[in-house]
């Protein structure tokens, strides 16, 4: 009788559990596909699903992330585009003109850009990646901050706990020796129904004197940028910029530093004008962002294009709102051209994306399938205007993570960022695979736990 009641009660507990799971899932904002699945699992594997909703279903989470205090440097600026007016309308920096863009397409530029934006600092240097790799590359990067930090600059680094679990770590105890901040950006080890493990932190910056930054792309290691490339090397996409829009990732990783060291930065003026060419606009998403600029604002660009969607991700596994705006765009003679890898180093996103773009393919949509290397950068080209920074065209990044991307809206920039679209082209393959029933069956099931993954 007694064994009968605990059973009983653990059931009971169980149910309870998972009608207040659904019933937190109802109440944030979520994508009906993102809310079917977990509701999904919650009913089917409910043992399961529970602890797995404490770890990793909380989305938005205002205690923990506060939104990002922007310094507007040009408070209510008259847009220069439509997406620039859309983004501002959700609290985004606004476009700003005269900045100078410098675009970094190889691995050596990569790495030059690093060293040379660490050895240009004079009073401080704050830098924020997912992955810092335990390699050659990862070590020359941690020592570079080292002897500057020797030097009096001010260095502090962030790096995210899950994507860093095989750091350089001695190199970080001599940056620490050295008088540098170093912290871990949500570690792992919470309490449960904190919810964050599936936060991740996802953007990439190194932020020179507050007046230069490098971003992109592209994390610290080996399969990034070197110096000595070679056929395991990454195709992957960065950028050095200058100007007043430097302010705003300056706001980004104070707000992120505040989350993960629990003190503030002092920061000083807003950067410089440069005299450049380039009109951006940065645009976070993640925790803390109130709403989902990012995915609101590609959802609006891609029902209003006219000419062209390219999209290049290493990860296609779209949100249903964006997969169907992509079909209806290509149904209306759009050309769209969707770049990926032939392969990439996710398995559960490889087997996720079949039927994603296939259904695009089957609307009108062109897919590339890059074959040289892994193709890790993250960029689109829409009418006459573009995008690129460290958001896949997956539900992770547009939902979940935390990112930055910067649009560009003048006509040098986006003709720069077209011509390396048609250069990656070139050598790519159009031929996408039609799998027998086994894997399609495989990819409906990885389709519908997307969100959960």
């Amino acid at each position: 009788m007694f064994t009968f009641i605990i059973a009983h009660i653990e059931v009971v507990g169980v149910i309870l559990l998972t009608l207040l799971m659904a019933f937190i899932l109802q109440q944030q904002r979520r994508s009906p596909q993102s809310t079917v699945a977990w509701i999904l699992f919650l009913v089917l594997l409910p043992y399961v699903a529970v602890p797995l909703f404490l770890g990793l279903g909380f989305r938005k989470q205002g205690k923990r992330y506060a939104p990002i205090r922007f310094a507007q440097s040009e408070p209510h600026k008259t847009p220069v585009h439509s997406l620039d007016q859309t983004f501002q309308n959700f609290g985004m920096p606004p476009a700003l003109e005269a900045q100078r863009l410098t675009f970094v397409k190889t691995p050596q530029a990569a790495f030059e850009a690093v060293m040379d934006t660490i050895d240009s600092a004079q009073h401080s240097i704050d830098s924020l990646f997912y992955i810092l790799t335990d390699d050659d590359t990862g070590r020359r990067f941690v020592d570079a901050l080292t002897a500057k930090a020797k030097s009096g600059v001010k260095v502090r680094l962030l790096i995210d706990r899950l994507g860093t679990l095989r750091g350089p770590h001695k190199a970080l105890n001599a940056l620490r020796a050295a008088g540098a901040e170093v912290f871990f950006f949500a570690p792992i080890l919470q309490p449960p129904g904190s919810g964050h493990l599936s936060l991740r932190n996802h953007r990439k910056m190194i932020i020179a004197d507050h007046s230069t930054v490098f971003s992109g792309g592209m994390n610290i290691g080996a399969n990034y940028m070197t110096d000595a490339p070679n056929d395991k090397t990454w195709v992957d996409l960065a950028f050095t910029l200058e100007g007043l829009a430097v302010q705003g990732f300056c706001d980004v990783f104070r707000s992120d530093w505040e989350v993960a060291s629990g003190t503030d930065i002092e920061l000083t003026s807003p950067a410089p004008t440069i005299a450049g060419n380039a009109t951006v606009q940065l645009v976070p998403s993640g925790p803390d962002i109130t709403e989902d600029p990012l995915h609101d604002g590609l959802l609006r660009a891609l029902h209003m294009a006219n000419t062209r969607i390219w999209i290049s991700t290493p990860y296609f596994v779209p949100t249903e709102p964006l997969a169907n705006a992509l079909r209806i765009a290509a149904l209306r003679g759009v050309d769209i051209r969707i770049m990926v890898p032939q392969k990439s180093f996710q398995h559960t996103a490889d087997f996720a994306r079949g039927a994603y773009l296939r259904d695009a393919e089957a609307a009108g949509a062109v897919i590339h399938y890059y074959t040289p290397a892994m193709m890790h950068a993250k960029a689109m080209v829409i009418d006459d205007a573009a995008a690129m920074g460290t958001a896949n065209f997956d539900v992770r990044s547009m939902l979940l993570n935390f990112e930055t991307m910067l649009f560009l809206y003048d006509a040098g920039s986006v003709a720069a960022l077209s011509e390396w679209f048609i250069e990656g082209f070139a050598q790519c393959h159009t031929n996408t695979p039609h799998p027998r029933l086994p894997r399609k069956l495989a990819e409906a099931i990885f389709r519908i736990g997307a969100p959960v993954l």
